[in-house]
């Protein structure tokens, strides 16, 4: 299996494997071209499109029985990509709204949000993404299919879900023509903060100084 294989026209377009890899390179596709920051006025609805499609083929992944590789230790698919210019381009595309919080286990009780950067978690999904796509690509497909089904429980599903939150809550702010909270001087090196110093850091920033540069119009 090469490089062609996504495209191979004898493989059937209902085969599971086929389907999930389909999914995962329109996303590493569409938002590789999303970070060239061409088009800055549409990156967040875009971005919104594409890791809500992502999480479908994570859902179909996490609904499916244990996938169990053909070879007990993982073959090496050599380095990872370097990602940190992606990181640096989402991070500018993004800078109104990169940095947001988290709260990282919905069923862990008392625990205070964190703050996180929509630029770092589209990165990790990338990175996830890709090492399983190498194998793919390699003819792998039983080891692809078992790394994006366990990175996706371990890694990518969580992060995914968390940055659809971030980025459904900003069109949200700005369709509804809401007012919008910037996290002035919140940033990923920092300890976990509870509520009320969230709310200390927070400063106001009206909808409409964030939806023109990033492509939003508020609702009428």
């Amino acid at each position: 299996m090469s490089d062609a294989t996504l495209h191979d026209a004898t493989q059937d377009p209902d085969d599971f494997a086929v389907q999930i890899a389909d999914q995962v390179e329109s996303f590493l596709v569409a938002v590789t071209e999303v970070a060239k920051g061409d088009e800055p006025d549409s990156a967040v609805p875009f971005l919104l499109l594409e890791v809500s499609q992502l999480l479908l083929a994570g859902g179909r992944l996490g609904a499916h029985e244990d996938i169990v590789p053909d070879e007990r230790y993982e073959p090496d698919t050599g380095p990872d990509a370097d990602v940190d210019e992606l990181r640096e381009n989402f991070a500018r595309l993004l800078d109104p709204i990169d940095v947001y919080s988290e709260v990282f286990d919905p069923y862990e009780p008392r625990k205070a949000p964190v703050p996180a950067r929509i630029s770092d978690d589209l990165t990790d999904v990338i990175t996830d993404l890709r090492h399983g796509m190498a194998h793919y690509r390699a003819g792998r497909t039983t080891e692809a299919l078992w790394w994006w089904q366990f990175s996706y429980f371990s890694n990518w599903g969580s992060t995914a879900s968390a940055t659809l939150r971030a980025l459904q809550s900003v069109v949200a702010h700005v369709r509804l023509n809401q007012p919008l909270e910037e996290l002035d001087g919140l940033d990923t090196d920092q300890t976990p903060m509870g509520d009320e110093t969230l709310e200390f850091e927070a400063g106001r920033v009206m909808a409409e100084e964030i939806g023109g540069p990033l492509g939003l119009q508020p609702g009428k």
